[in-house]
């Protein structure tokens, strides 16, 4: 009788140990099992939906079969459970999240910290990250004063955000720490929007708190909307609040640096493409290996760069990832009572955006094949 009990409990226990992942929150103790190919920073219901949008259309070439990462910091402002139900209900094992609770402050960032040894068990387990868009950074990060304009609503995301760049690219801060990126030089990064803003940051570099009162000298809404459209970067018509339906973002041109990554994407034609644009933060001192590769129409404004010594490092200031920019079906309505929206194909096809987002994207996918 031991003998049956002894065999079915073996049975038990190697049926147990064959089942599919069932728990979409894992421990960095399980990192090397799961073994992600790519990790999402702030992985918001809508981060993970846009991420999912991207690939199953093949905008962004990404392998089926490949493991998806989201981490997060257990004290960030956004309410993580809504993305562990959203995957739970999923159904999809190829998705996990990992929360992260290691201390964290300003005076920690850029030196080994609480969260050290999970940045380092991420690192080696995948092939690249994704840094997402979000609010304005606490300006004690980068040690200057607080600018009236500048909001402040997640500063452990942020933490968490500025902390994992500088373990993976290093920065003047800090010049003793060794990068990650060292060991594996084509490991990938691609910051969008804040994520480029962190990249700066995390490297060493400062902030403009506000483009159109520091840049351009002006104070109210209207003067903005006055300005040319190529020196508006985010929709100041939503300021006005006399319609609550307009989309967030703004369309502009940008250049590209001569002989930069971008030339080519646009197909080496003289067109210079319209982007989805919102922030109203800029680079200013640039952080150390920080190379701008495109500006804006009149120059004032970094809009992508890439790292000097790691050649998959690459950072946008807008917005490519917005599902909306592939669809021809949704129509966008920018300015107050619109009555004839067009979605951004018809607005921009081919040369003038189209083409140049979804090479975007083909160029980002190549760097995660691996």
């Amino acid at each position: 009788m031991k003998k049956i009990l002894l065999m079915v409990v073996s049975v038990l226990t190697i049926l147990s140990c064959a089942q599919p992942k069932t728990d979409v929150v894992i421990t960095t103790d399980e990192l090397s099992a799961f073994k992600p190919t790519i990790v999402l920073m702030h992985p918001t219901v809508n981060n993970l939906k846009t991420f999912i949008s991207l690939t199953e259309q093949d905008i962004f070439p990404f392998p089926v079969e490949a493991n998806v990462l989201g981490v997060y910091h257990s004290k960030g402002a956004y309410d993580y459970s809504q993305s562990v139900d959203f995957l739970k209900d999923l159904k999809d094992t190829r998705f996990g999240l990992l929360s992260l609770d290691g201390s964290l402050n300003p005076n920690n960032l850029y030196k080994k910290n609480g969260c050290s040894n999970a940045f380092r068990a991420i690192f080696e387990n995948s092939n690249g990250i994704i840094f997402f868009g979000g609010p304005d950074m606490p300006p004690s990060v980068y040690n200057n004063p607080v600018n009236l304009l500048t909001s402040i609503t997640d500063v452990h995301r942020h933490y968490v955000e500025l902390s994992f760049l500088f373990h993976l690219l290093g920065g003047s801060q800090n010049e003793e720490v060794k990068p990650l990126l060292d060991s594996k030089p084509e490991y990938a990064i691609l910051g969008i929007c804040l994520g480029m803003q962190t990249m700066n940051v995390a490297t060493g570099g400062t902030m403009v708190q506000d483009i159109p009162t520091e840049i351009y000298g002006l104070t109210t809404v209207e003067e903005v909307l006055a300005l040319d459209e190529n020196m508006q970067h985010r929709n100041y018509y939503s300021n006005l609040g006399v319609d609550k339906d307009l989309i967030w973002g703004h369309f502009h041109q940008i250049q590209f640096e001569q002989g930069s990554l971008f030339d080519s994407l646009n197909g080496n034609t003289q067109e210079l493409p319209y982007i989805w644009s919102s922030h109203h933060q800029a680079l200013s001192k640039l952080g150390k290996d920080i190379i701008p590769i495109a500006r804006s129409m009149d120059g004032r404004i970094i809009e992508a760069i890439k790292h000097a010594m790691y050649p998959n490092v690459l950072g946008v200031q807008f917005h490519p990832e917005v599902p909306s920019i592939y669809d021809t079906e949704s129509k966008l309505k920018r300015i107050p009572f619109e009555q004839n929206q067009q979605s951004y194909i018809d607005l921009y096809p081919i040369g003038k955006g189209e083409d140049f987002h979804r090479a975007f994207w083909r160029m980002v996918g190549k760097s995660y094949e691996r």
